[in-house]
């Protein structure tokens, strides 16, 4: 996916998100391990968010790879910022006009 196609859908997840009672604290934060794509919160948790657009199945793009990427990301993101609090790791899946965001994924979740 092309550099403006991903920030598209990024904004379109963060429009989506906000309708959801999400706050957006930050976007693309980078690490030595990866990008997340949201840093959002609600009801005092955090949500490491990574968006996941495709005109197939963007449910299968999110793997065990990545899901270990994004976590690792999460807890430099806590440790940088000194914060002790709840987190969790969703996915937003969009296809076509379809948005689902799947909240606080494990390492056994629908993924693998």
């Amino acid at each position: 996916m092309s550099f403006e196609i991903g920030l598209h859908f990024e904004a379109v997840g963060k429009a989506f998100l906000e309708t959801k009672g999400f706050k957006i604290i930050e976007s693309n934060y980078y690490t030595r391990y990866g990008e997340i794509d949201i840093i959002a919160s609600r009801d005092g948790v955090l949500h490491f968010i990574e968006v996941k657009y495709s005109k197939t199945d963007p449910y299968r793009k999110f793997s065990r790879a990545k899901m270990t990427r994004v976590t690792k990301s999460a807890l430099l993101y806590l440790q940088e910022k000194d914060l002790d609090t709840s987190f969790c790791i969703d996915a937003l899946a969009i296809h076509d006009k379809e948005i689902n965001l799947y909240e606080n994924l494990s390492f056994g979740g629908w993924w693998h």
